[in-house]
């Protein structure tokens, strides 16, 4: 029973249907849906051919499991127009929404299509052009919906969305702005080239700040004017349930926020309790401050800036007199974080949206970098106490089990000679005198 807890049966593994929400496009909305032709111009003027002896681009389409299935028509149909080698990354190293960059440049790739949904983390090492999918919603009903919903003609509002309708917040700004005066559209903070992007996701080179008035949240920037405080503002988000919905919520805890999902074509006030949720978010920082073993897990490698902040969780945890332990563990499940018991807390490195996830089920608590440093910088007289006791070190930790596991000892046992074992069965061996209970 012990063993079955910490790896999988072959029989189980072999038989294991995994069930895949599988959509293929019709291929007359093929180009649509892709922005083929944004597509081919993207490639066509930038000119990232990285080996002068090659002819063509070596190009990487990143698909999640959803997409997969289109994945041979779209490369059939973006070879009609482009003359580069093209091949297909899936089954990503990490999360699909983060741009697999790794895995192309093991292809040698000059540049990455990355298709679906994003976290819109930022990337340094190949150019990258994003295609959300253009999915279909009734502008009408959402506009019915809406003014149902907002009965308060005057209220100040953010237009958030998902990636996947990026293509549509122009026309439905604009509608919504005959209603509500007060309506501000967010913009999608992507490395694009704006010759070729359209005007839902221009670059924006300075969209990580806030400055003045522009108020950048989840790769989404805004401006709003000066008089006004964020807390005044509700959120409009259009898109179903998803981990970029829950990271925007808890991102801006003070806003109400309204949804439209486009698929039920359904329109509510979120009623998800923040508050619990922040709570729970406050305990796990209580147990960072009594972890003394802490385990950095990175969550990523094509996210910009990962290792700064690796490097910046070391240093903070040893000036806190606490011993810090890095892990690349691929993708997170528990019987691989169940192999080190000797951590007290894990914090993980990746994107916004793969480091919020429920940990109930993990035997050690699994932290975001911002609840670690929380954890870290609050308290100055536990800090100083905490550098005065020092942290026990994996070594010391092992020195004072009980068991140890299978130490070898090279010449600390003495040697002896081979005697003779135990007769009979192990009901009754034959030294043993027979029980007289039957």
């Amino acid at each position: 029973m012990a063993a079955t807890a910490f790896s999988t049966p072959d029989e189980i593994v072999i038989e294991r249907r995994i069930d895949v929400k599988t959509r293929v496009t019709p291929l007359e909305d093929l180009d649509f849906v892709y922005e083929i032709e944004r597509s081919v111009a993207w490639i066509r003027n930038g000119n990232y051919q990285k080996t002068f002896s090659l002819s063509c681009n070596i190009i990487a389409l990143q698909f999640p499991d959803e997409l997969m299935e289109d994945s041979v028509a779209i490369i059939n149909r973006l070879e009609k127009d482009i003359s580069g080698q093209i091949f297909i990354l899936g089954d990503t190293s990490y999360g699909s929404c983060c741009v697999d960059e790794v895995a192309a440049e093991h292809y040698n790739a000059d540049c990455i299509i990355h298709y679906g949904r994003s976290c819109l983390s930022q990337t340094r090492r190949l150019p990258v052009l994003y295609v959300f999918g253009q999915q279909k919603i009734d502008i009408t009903d959402f506009v019915q919906q809406i003014q149902e919903a907002i009965k308060d003609k005057n209220s100040n509002i953010v237009l958030m969305y998902d990636t996947v309708y990026a293509h549509a917040t122009d026309k439905l700004s604009l509608l919504l702005k005959d209603t509500y005066r007060n309506l501000v559209a967010s913009k999608l903070c992507i490395n694009e080239d704006k010759s070729v992007g359209n005007k839902d996701t221009d670059a924006n080179t300075s969209c990580v700040k806030v400055q003045r008035t522009k108020v950048t949240k989840c790769g989404r920037s805004f401006v709003v004017p000066d008089e006004t405080f964020l807390s005044n503002y509700s959120v409009l988000y259009i898109g179903e349930e998803s981990l970029t919905l829950t990271n925007l919520m808890m991102t801006m805890n003070r806003c109400p926020f309204y949804t439209y999902n486009p698929e039920t074509r359904c329109a509510r006030k979120e009623t998800i309790n923040v508050n619990k949720m922040l709570m729970k978010r406050f305990y796990m920082i209580e147990r960072a401050k009594d972890a003394k073993i802490i385990g950095i897990v990175v969550g990523t490698l094509g996210v910009a800036d990962y290792l700064q902040v690796i490097d910046r969780l070391k240093k903070l945890i040893k000036f806190a007199g606490k011993k810090s332990y890095t892990f690349v563990v691929g993708k997170l499940n528990v019987p691989k974080l169940a192999n080190f018991m000797e951590i007290d807390v894990f914090v993980l490195v990746a994107c916004s949206e793969n480091t919020l996830f429920d940990s109930s089920e993990f035997y050690k608590p699994v932290i975001t970098p911002y609840e670690m440093e929380m954890a870290l910088m609050l308290r100055n007289d536990s800090l100083t106490v905490g550098v005065q006791q020092q942290a026990e070190t994996a070594g010391e930790y092992l020195s004072s089990r009980s068991w140890k596991g299978l130490d070898q000892k090279l010449g600390e046992t003495p040697v002896v000679k081979a005697v003779e074992g135990r007769k009979g069965i192990a009901a009754t061996y034959t030294h043993e005198t027979p029980s007289s209970n039957k």
